[in-house]
């Protein structure tokens, strides 16, 4: 394997694992508050039919970014409203935002545009371009440098590098201020912030909210930057995926940033070698593409080790009178 295929595979890699660090970030807030919530497959779902649609009527992809942060967002209202305000069952409302968001998308997609549930194929402004960074040509050919900077790292639309970005955001704002503190302690001690005089029902919806917009960016990546257009059930999985690299990541940003970038190389390994002959036998595309699913469990469940959520999570706070 020479140097140009693992370069290439390395940059397919990034640009998947993109939507699931979106995704994986937002759990993280969410989850650090207390607040379980496997509805990210839901939220990205909704946010990428959104944001393709309304990319498709307006023709400009910042408009639709709004529309699909604005309809992830609302999802992550519902689910605020029916676990912390209402103190429902956690897990009963992200399962319900994910059947929810399923069927929705398709019948208003096939109301809308007629296609099966698919929104019209998008292109020019309609979609995020590529960004060639400063100095890529011109080093394109200095050895080993030249590849790696113009084909890696740069040419990447602004979501993705706004994703590596939001990774040291998340730790800062978790770990160095007053903020990222309070939100912490409501996930482990909930009793304790309450009696601090800080409103934990408050601090609940701010990390639920953030969810919404970071799965909002999920979303919005994937069926514009990633794909050109919205097709039915295209997060395939990528909520649940998030949930296990959290978990993987023992809830830490920069270990959610190793997790999700593991399994978009498997992803990316997966789909480049899909025709692969062992001994006269053929492997079979589904195995293939299976394969990043099947590795993702198999290193969870092996090599983890023990991950303690926190204290609080996926209990309603009760105030005491």
């Amino acid at each position: 394997m020479d140097l140009l295929t693992i370069i290439q595979i390395l940059d397919s890699a990034l640009r998947l694992a993109t939507p699931l660090l979106f995704a994986c970030l937002a759990g993280l807030f969410s989850e650090r508050s207390g607040i379980f919530d496997i509805g990210l497959e839901g939220k990205i779902l909704m946010s990428a039919f959104l944001s393709a649609s309304v990319a498709a009527f307006s023709g400009n992809v910042w408009i639709g970014l709004l529309g699909g942060v604005a309809g992830s967002v609302f999802l992550a209202l519902l689910h605020g409203v029916a676990s912390i305000t209402f103190r429902g069952n956690q897990l009963i409302s992200g399962v319900a935002i994910n059947f929810l968001a399923s069927g929705i998308t398709v019948i208003i997609g096939e109301n809308w545009f007629g296609l099966g549930g698919r929104t019209p194929q998008l292109d020019g402004p309609a979609r995020f371009q590529d960004i060639t960074l400063p100095f890529a040509e011109s080093l394109g050919g200095v050895p080993v440098v030249g590849p790696i900077y113009g084909e890696l790292i740069s040419g990447h639309s602004i979501l993705v590098y706004f994703g590596l970005l939001a990774v040291l955001g998340t730790w800062w704002l978790l770990f160095r201020t007053r903020f990222g503190l309070r939100l912490r302690a409501v996930g482990e001690n909930p009793e304790s912030v309450d009696t601090a005089g800080v409103s934990v029902i408050r601090m609940r919806y701010s990390a639920v909210l953030i969810c919404g917009c970071l799965c909002g960016l999920a979303g919005t990546y994937l069926a514009t930057g990633l794909a050109a257009g919205f097709v039915k059930e295209m997060s395939a999985g990528r909520g649940f995926i998030a949930l296990a690299a959290l978990i993987f990541s023992k809830w830490r940003p920069g270990y959610a940033l190793m997790a999700c970038l593991l399994f978009g190389l498997l992803e990316a390994i997966g789909n480049r070698y899909q025709n692969i002959d062992i001994g006269g036998f053929q492997v079979p595309v589904q195995f293939m593409q299976a394969l990043p699913y099947i590795l993702t469990v198999v290193i969870l469940a092996g090599f983890v080790g023990k991950a303690i959520p926190p204290r609080a999570g996926g209990e309603p706070y009760v105030k005491e009178r």
